[in-house]
């Protein structure tokens, strides 16, 4: 006997068919759809690691003409900006400091990314013996490279024959991936470096990649082995003391400076590690981006300007999206700025008399040899925290407090040496 159900159940059962059937269609209509289109449409699909950044320029026009504008600048800030500025004649002491050392021949400051050639090529410290590493950061084509010679092939190709294959500044494909326009990781030496820190660059945010794309670059380095290896000191940390223990247990030295002769290591650019050194603007969630390429208007187009510069160029838009009082801000960069100037050239004056006396005291003929070792491990202990502060191009303003921190210490090792050099020949 056939079950009999009421009006009321056969009507919600058939309106559940006709809603399930529905639903079914629409899912079908949706998933047959075109991906949506964001934004105004590429012009040109961009090759991936393309290295003509005038290619994806015809994509981007905005963040193109602004990139170009870096070889336009030529503005000089107290102490930076963008012009190759003799840093051996406005400080001669440097000249002792680095004393047998290429940059004792040759030291100026770098102009903008569009430069980058031409500087690294013009240099005094290129000769025949130039390893092709020290094209790692002047060429948007670098990442091509890379990814068909290898780093290890690049680095050990000599300059002037690697120098053939480049023939592109510093641009887009430095940063970004083609196609998606991430921000990426493109230099293999930065990816070690974060993978021996146990770190993966793919889950950081985009904030973050707005300053770890720096470091692609502006960074503290070395060359290793015969190879010329490109490598970043990073396994144990990324503070001064972390670096010179590295250095330390694997026994790296750039040069023997020939009046004190300590063995030397010569700092390179370590932005990033002293922004990321607990800064206040780097706390604050403040990325490079934010301040040295500092988003802009054309028209109703918003966009991050490639321009990149020193913030004191143009404060109103690098620092005003969060400070209001402009004015008080550059007059505080500049008390910050000319501190730690100040302290730097106290250090300087420190590591000269530790220097004079380590060179005397090594031409006495009853010098204690041990204490005398003692003085030149000191020397070393000194500059390469010197020179930490000395080659970031902030002038301590990226992290003032931990400026002043190395600063005071190299200052007081200085001193130490100087001693030590003095009591080896009493």
């Amino acid at each position: 006997m056939l079950k009999k159900y009421s009006p009321t159940i056969l009507i919600l059962t058939g309106i559940i068919v006709v809603l399930a059937a529905l639903l079914v269609a629409v899912l079908v209509f949706i998933s047959n759809q075109p991906a949506p289109d964001r934004g105004v449409k590429p012009m040109i699909e961009i090759a991936a690691l393309e290295p003509d950044s005038a290619k994806w320029g015809l994509n981007f026009p905005n963040q193109y003409t602004t990139l170009l504008k870096t070889k336009e600048n030529a503005t000089k800030t107290t102490y930076g900006g963008s012009i190759a500025v003799d840093k051996l004649a406005e400080d001669p002491m440097l000249v002792t400091l680095f004393a047998g050392y290429p940059f004792s021949k040759g030291y100026t400051d770098d102009r903008g990314h569009m430069w980058a050639l031409e500087d690294v090529r013009e240099t005094k410290r290129v000769n025949e013996t130039t390893p092709g590493t020290c094209y790692s950061c002047k060429s948007a084509t670098n990442p091509k490279l890379w990814n068909v010679m290898g780093m290890a092939e690049y680095d050990k190709t000599p300059f002037s024959e690697l120098g053939q294959l480049i023939d592109q500044p510093i641009g887009c494909a430095n940063c970004h991936e083609a196609g998606t326009m991430k921000l990426v990781v493109t230099n293999p030496a930065l990816k070690e470096a974060l993978e021996a820190q146990g770190k993966d660059w793919t889950t950081f945010t985009r904030q973050e990649m707005r300053s770890l794309v720096c470091a692609n670059c502006h960074v503290e380095y070395y060359f290793a082995g015969e190879g010329k290896y490109l490598t970043f000191p990073w396994a144990g940390g990324t503070s001064i003391e972390d670096i010179e223990a590295y250095y330390t247990e694997i026994g790296f030295t750039d040069w023997t400076h020939p009046d004190s002769g300590a063995p030397m290591i010569k700092m390179q650019h370590p932005e990033y590690e002293t922004y990321t050194a607990g800064s206040t603007h780097y706390n604050a969630g403040v990325s490079c981006a934010d301040c040295h390429m500092p988003y802009t208007r054309d028209g109703a187009a918003k966009f991050s300007t490639h321009n990149v510069q020193s913030p004191l160029v143009n404060p109103a838009a690098s620092c005003g999206t969060c400070h209001t009082d402009v004015d008080y801000v550059v007059g505080r960069v500049n008390i910050i700025q000319e501190s730690v100037h100040q302290t730097m050239m106290a250090t300087e004056r420190a590591l000269m008399d530790a220097i004079n006396a380590i060179k005397a005291a090594a031409e006495n003929a009853n010098v204690d040899a041990a204490k005398l070792e003692d003085a030149r491990a000191l020397h070393r202990s000194a500059q390469l925290r010197w020179d930490f502060i000395a080659a970031e191009n902030s002038m301590g303003f990226h992290n003032p407090e931990e400026a002043l921190r190395i600063l005071a210490a190299a200052t007081d090792l200085a001193r130490q040496a100087q001693l030590a050099a003095e009591l080896a020949t009493k």
